[in-house]
């Protein structure tokens, strides 16, 4: 079963009013790259490619361990999650100080959730091959209606003035925050060569960051030309984890708006992170 995406930081997805721009300027076709599902595992970005970051852990809280995390998003004093699997996807919105559930809605199976974000007034949640993304109320998350999407649904955020989902291979799409139609699309490279298994993703001021699939990396892109400009090491983090456990897949990405850290996680896993990105010594 995959290991899939979503995420954005309340107060620093507006520091990208551009990316809808740059993206419709490099417009390459609205489906990509053949999706990382259907390959073998991604290979690692050459470490000359971009610059090397590591993880500084600031702290850790416990985290659901049967939550199978597909998007983690910070929406003011909120955490919202998304999980994946048919018959147990989720989507739920807790205290971020105290860990309370405030608000939880399950997805009927057989649809599998993916990559979650707030966008203005609204919740988006993406579904995995379902073709269906659900639109929610931002603070009960109740359902308000769906629109349908070709391909499949990895990870989204959202900037100012559009929405930015990924679908496993090494493009970004940029959709229309309203209804979800494809704006534009951009491959990301490394070094000049495609970097794919994109999964959740994270809106920032200093550019969009993503998990990749089946790999410890965390990537930075700039939007307006696709790069990587950036690459995180973030396996400490589940080498800290107790091996006796059985987790799955690094994926979970919120910026703590106003600051340079970020919670991190993984599908399954029983520790939230919090993290600062910072240069990899040499």
């Amino acid at each position: 079963m995959r290991s899939g995406s979503g995420a954005r930081g309340a107060g620093v997805r507006g520091v990208l009013p551009s990316v809808v721009g740059v993206l419709l300027v490099g417009v390459v076709g609205a489906t990509g790259c053949s999706p990382a599902s259907s390959a073998g595992a991604p290979t690692e970005v050459p470490t000359e490619a971009a610059p090397r970051f590591e993880v500084r852990v600031v702290a850790t809280v416990p985290h659901d361990p049967t939550a199978f995390t597909q998007g983690l998003e910070l929406d003011g004093d909120r955490l919202l999650e998304g999980t994946g699997r048919s018959g147990q996807s989720r989507i739920t919105a807790t205290d971020r100080t105290t860990g309370a559930v405030l608000a939880r809605e399950d997805l009927p199976a057989p649809l599998f959730g993916e990559g979650i974000t707030r966008s203005r007034d609204t919740v988006w949640q993406l579904t995995w091959r379902d073709g269906i993304a659900v639109v929610r109320d931002p603070d009960t998350l109740v359902e308000r209606r769906r629109v349908t999407y070709d391909g499949e649904g990895w990870g989204i955020c959202a900037t100012d003035d559009a929405l930015i989902t990924s679908d496993g291979s090494d493009t970004l799409t940029v959709r229309d925050p309203d209804t979800f139609d494809v704006r534009s699309t951009r491959s990301v490279t490394a070094g000049g060569e495609p970097v794919a298994a994109l999964n959740e993703l994270e809106c920032t001021s200093d550019g969009i960051w993503a998990n990749r699939w089946q790999t410890d990396e965390i990537v930075r892109i700039d939007p307006a030309s696709g790069a990587v400009t950036a690459v995180v090491d973030a396996a400490p983090l589940r080498a800290s984890l107790d091996p006796s456990v059985p987790v799955d897949v690094l994926n979970g990405i919120a910026a703590i708006d106003g600051t340079d850290r970020f919670l991190v996680t993984g599908k399954l896993w029983p520790t939230l992170f919090e993290v600062q990105f910072v240069p990899t010594d040499g």
